[in-house]
């Protein structure tokens, strides 16, 4: 129905004309996707004009409600139209991030490389928790033995026992 305005269409001569155009296309050249979508924003642009017109003249509430409605929608889809040209013209660069900070609450994770030339996916997790679990390489700490007094507090002995019964105060 929408082509009938232009008069007899020829099936296959419009497939011959879209293969034509989608090839164009994968070639990289963009210009009818340009021009159809500029045509479709100046479109869209006339009937915002219009529908806004008619919202004004409205003799009901109702009847401006929804002309205003119409217009808006078709002001955001000519915005739409617009950014879509803008993207086709100016792609966006796409970069390569090497480094993501997130923060979660108090905590902040900084993915960056030990060194320039390494990335933080190839550089080797050491275990760090494993190291610190033991004192002396290969001797894991035993909770139960006792140790010396540190040198910053040598009168700081351990604790003997207590008899509660015994020792308590009364």
């Amino acid at each position: 129905m929408y082509g009938k305005g232009f008069g007899d269409l020829d099936m296959f001569a419009l497939m011959d004309a879209l293969g034509e155009q989608i090839q164009a296309a994968n070639d990289g050249d963009m210009g009818r996707a340009e021009g159809m979508l500029i045509t479709q924003a100046h479109t869209l642009d006339a009937m915002f004009n219009n529908l806004a017109r008619r919202a004004i003249n409205a003799s009901s509430l109702d009847n401006l409600d929804r002309y205003l409605k119409l217009s808006l929608r078709a002001q955001s889809q000519c915005r739409s139209t617009w950014e879509a040209v803008s993207t086709i013209k100016n792609p966006p660069v796409m970069g390569y991030v090497n480094q993501a900070n997130i923060a979660h609450g108090h905590q902040q994770v900084n993915n960056a490389p030990a060194t320039a030339s390494e990335s933080p996916r190839t550089r080797k997790n050491s275990n760090v928790q494993n190291k610190l679990l033991e004192e002396k390489d290969g001797e894991r700490l035993d909770p139960g033995t006792t140790c010396s007094p540190g040198r910053d507090d040598p009168a700081m002995a351990t604790v003997g026992e207590v008899d509660r019964a015994e020792n308590r105060r009364g």
